[in-house]
């Protein structure tokens, strides 16, 4: 594990805990309504996921947190980043930080969702809530 994951994974844990705890209440907010514990309605999780965290302001706030992650690992971003693409992305597990430091890529998930794909390949995956939100940090 290189020093830059390392610093912002802990930075993230210690600065931006709410961002997270924000993060796990709207993908809570989004699968209250299902009767199941799993969907395979790809649109339910990625388009709910992103009107919560919009509507909530966590989506706008994610741009801060990765300037100040990206700070706390002593690099600098070339540009400022933007609630979009390519600095962030809302996917089918959850929100993505990405930013291109000077050891490489910095790629910070934030997993609220499982895929589960079926050992039939004709069934689609299904998407399932986890216990929480995974934080992983990686260096591309």
């Amino acid at each position: 594990m290189s020093h830059p994951v390392r610093t912002a994974r802990r930075h993230i844990q210690a600065e931006h805990a709410s961002v997270v705890d924000g993060i796990d209440a709207c993908a809570d907010a989004i699968i209250e309504p299902w009767d199941t514990a799993r969907t395979t309605n790809r649109e339910a999780i990625v388009g709910g996921l992103h009107r919560s965290l919009e509507e909530s302001g966590i989506l706008g706030a994610l741009p801060g947190v990765l300037v100040d992650v990206v700070s706390a690992t002593d690099s600098q971003l070339r540009a400022n980043p933007v609630p979009a693409p390519p600095y962030v992305v809302v996917t089918s597990r959850g929100p993505v930080l990405r930013a291109t430091i000077d050891p490489g890529r910095l790629v910070i998930r934030f997993d609220a969702f499982d895929v589960v794909r079926d050992s039939d390949p004709g069934k689609p995956p299904a998407y399932r809530r986890r216990d929480g939100v995974r934080l992983t940090v990686s260096l591309e």
